[in-house]
């Protein structure tokens, strides 16, 4: 099976990046910002997002782990309709392109060995298409891949598979020849229903045990990625 890999899709937040590193600073600040001062309002948001405001960290319940940023929007608008959305809208897609991203391995060094060794790689996230693109471009990575697609490109959301179908398309490299790496059941059930190769990593808020029945394969994170592909050091 993992000698016949020719593409790797990667999810993004959870996977190139780890979620809570990534993410759990960006929704406190995010609530306590929108709340605008108001416990009420902070503890409303925070129960609508799945967040755990005192620990700062998200519930492995919380939609926000696999979602759109449509749930987010919805949410935000719930505790303050009268922002409006289109306004709030705008603010999360500023504030997100702007959070400060924590890589789950280092990407440069891992993402050329991977290429190096003939792989085609791409990107399919729940994150829209714009803000993925700051934040790889950001960490100098964005030329690596062949395809990047968020859940407003044209192909759907995870858990359906048309990002990952899209990126065969664009590559012209078939299904059953490329992988899926994703830290939730979202991404493997995307990869499964492409006819990929599922691989989960434990860079986002799922165990191995969530991860085991929807994986051919569980990694700490992406770093373990080379070996399981036997690629020469």
């Amino acid at each position: 099976m993992r000698d016949q890999v020719r593409g790797l899709v990667f999810d993004k937040d959870g996977t190139l990046f780890d979620f809570n590193a990534t993410w759990s600073a960006w929704c406190h600040g995010f609530i306590l910002g929108l709340a605008e001062g108001d416990p009420a309002r902070a503890e409303a948001l925070a129960e609508r997002l799945g967040y755990e405001l005192e620990k700062r960290r998200f519930l492995k319940t919380s939609p926000v782990i696999a979602g759109t940023m449509e749930f987010v929007v919805q949410a935000a608008l719930g505790v303050r309709p009268e922002f409006g959305e289109a306004r709030l809208r705008r603010h999360i897609v500023a504030s997100t392109s702007a959070a400060p991203q924590v890589e789950a391995a280092p990407l440069i060094a891992l993402l050329d060995r991977l290429r190096a060794g003939g792989l085609v790689l791409g990107v399919a996230t729940n994150d829209s298409e714009a803000p993925a693109r700051v934040h790889l471009e950001r960490a100098g990575v964005i030329d690596r891949f062949a395809f990047i697609a968020g859940y407003d490109s044209g192909h759907g959301a995870k858990p359906t598979p048309g990002m990952l179908l899209a990126f065969s398309a664009a590559t012209g490299i078939p299904p059953e020849a490329c992988a899926m790496i994703g830290d939730s059941v979202h991404d493997l059930a995307s990869g499964r229903a492409a006819g990929m190769t599922t691989i989960g990593v434990l860079t986002g808020p799922a165990s191995a045990e969530d991860l085991a029945p929807h994986a051919d394969a569980v990694l700490p994170d992406i770093g373990a990625l080379p070996a399981w592909l036997g690629l020469a050091e």
